[in-house]
């Protein structure tokens, strides 16, 4: 398996027979108003570009799996590409009117541990809670996938979450080979912050038993935790090799399932 990060919480998934897309923000650098004006430096987002190698992978992608609807996840320009090449669609079934207003070729909803026949494999949608305190309400439902396909490691998609039960129920006895968690400690100028704090972030890559992957780092305005940051506080507890921090348009190969 190769995971492809491509910028803030879009990444691909490629195997020997799919090539499927997460959480479309495909559109160019400052496309989008910043998300914070006071707590932050008020950047238009995305504050980075695309990298280079990303046209060529994305003209492979099969499928696309859609974690939550925030902007940061599915922007203008994702919605364009998925509707002009029809890529098959996986979501929440609690945003299924949402996707198929947009013109999305929604081919299958998920639901909070149900397991799905997916691809060659199986799915199953997470609970994820998007902020610390009263902000997740308004931030919105969002699932995490959990997903199984047929000779490869298995992978804990986290997305946009704090650390809750759920979370540790998934690592502790999911046991993936691969989990990725959203790193960047967003924070909206009002508010709790809206992701794991590093402390919570450290505790994900530790109760994790195989590979970690952090992403959501530096490509959007109200994240300010940097991947040097975390690099450091991964050394620090010993964890570097554990831990995958990828630079934009980095590939990441990963072996053999761990059980």
């Amino acid at each position: 398996m190769k995971i492809h990060h491509i910028r803030n919480a879009s990444m691909v998934i490629e195997t020997n027979n799919h090539v499927i897309l997460v959480d479309p923000m495909l559109g160019p650098k400052g496309s989008m108003a910043p998300f914070s004006f006071i707590r932050h430096k008020a950047r238009k987002n995305p504050i980075v570009a695309m990298p280079d190698n990303s046209t060529e992978l994305l003209n492979k992608v099969t499928h696309c799996l859609i974690t939550h609807l925030h902007m940061d996840h599915l922007d203008k320009a994702g919605e364009q590409f998925l509707i002009e090449n029809n890529i098959p669609v996986i979501g929440s079934v609690r945003d299924e009117k949402e996707l198929l207003k947009k013109g999305l070729n929604v081919v299958e909803v998920i639901e909070y541990w149900k397991q799905k026949e997916f691809l060659d494999g199986t799915i199953e949608g997470i609970p994820a809670r998007h902020g610390y305190g009263y902000v997740a309400k308004p931030m919105g439902n969002v699932m995490g996938f959990y997903i199984e396909l047929k000779n490869e490691p298995s992978v804990y998609l986290s997305s946009d979450t704090i650390y809750t039960d759920d979370v540790n129920k998934v690592l502790m006895e999911y046991e993936p080979d691969i989990s990725v968690v959203a790193s960047g400690s967003a924070q909206l100028d009002l508010f709790k912050p809206l992701l794991m704090t590093t402390d919570d972030i450290l505790k994900f890559t530790k109760n994790a038993p195989g590979k970690v992957i952090a992403n959501h780092l530096e490509a959007v305005n109200h994240c300010p935790t940097t991947r040097t940051q975390l690099k450091e506080l991964y050394a620090k507890e010993g964890l570097t090799e554990k831990a995958i921090v990828p630079e934009d348009g980095e590939v990441i190969e990963i072996g053999n399932k761990l059980k």
